[in-house]
């Protein structure tokens, strides 16, 4: 089963991968963790450009690694394993993507990893961050300070609710409000659910 992920490049394989799978689908370990050490860190750098998340991303991983155990009496008949991993990898991250457009805590850690300030300029285009500034505008004033002290200024719902002289809870309803104007307004101004936009946007760049 997969173990606790290792960031290192990939390891050259110890002999011919057709008889790893083989061996693997037979249900060794040994030969799983071989295929794991080659691979985790090019999955590990596929996943994140999905997510942006180095914590999300690390999850998936780990999720997709245990997919291949699980599938592992199927892969003696796989022609190409890294293609075959890299295709389950991309569906595994898409799924996730479409499930987090209805969960708003996830959908928080994916925009955050989006619009936050460190590296923006890099990965979000002007165009994303003036449609961002105008959803911004849209919103009630405390609902865009909340945001901006939570999302640009990095302070905790605790901090955002001391600054402010409101409940922790407030500002807890004012970020998930926050999360559905953004994604309504995706919807609605660019025709698009936002998994497939996050999907747009990390390849335009």
């Amino acid at each position: 089963m997969p173990k606790k992920m290792t960031f290192r490049f990939d390891t050259p394989l110890c002999c011919d991968e057709q008889v790893l799978l083989s061996e693997l689908s037979s249900g060794e370990e040994e030969a799983f963790d071989k295929i794991y050490d080659h691979y985790v860190h090019s999955i590990y750098s596929f996943v994140i450009k999905f997510v942006k998340s180095p914590e999300l991303a690390e999850d998936l991983t780990q999720e997709i690694f245990i997919r291949i155990w699980e599938n592992r009496s199927q892969l003696g008949k796989v022609k190409s394993f890294r293609a075959y991993l890299f295709v389950t990898a991309r569906n595994h991250a898409l799924n996730f993507l479409r499930k987090a457009s209805n969960n708003n805590v996830v959908l928080t850690e994916i925009i955050n990893s989006y619009v936050s300030p460190q590296g923006a300029n890099e990965m979000i285009s002007k165009e994303y961050e003036q449609w961002l500034h105008n959803v911004l505008e849209s919103m009630s004033p405390q609902m865009r300070t909340v945001f901006k002290l939570c999302r640009e200024q990095n302070k905790s719902y605790d901090e955002v609710a001391d600054l402010l002289q409101i409940t922790k809870n407030t500002v807890k309803k004012h970020m998930v409000r926050s999360m559905r104007v953004i994604k309504g307004r995706l919807d609605m101004d660019l025709g698009i659910p936002i998994c497939l936009f996050l999907f747009i946007t990390l390849h335009s760049h």
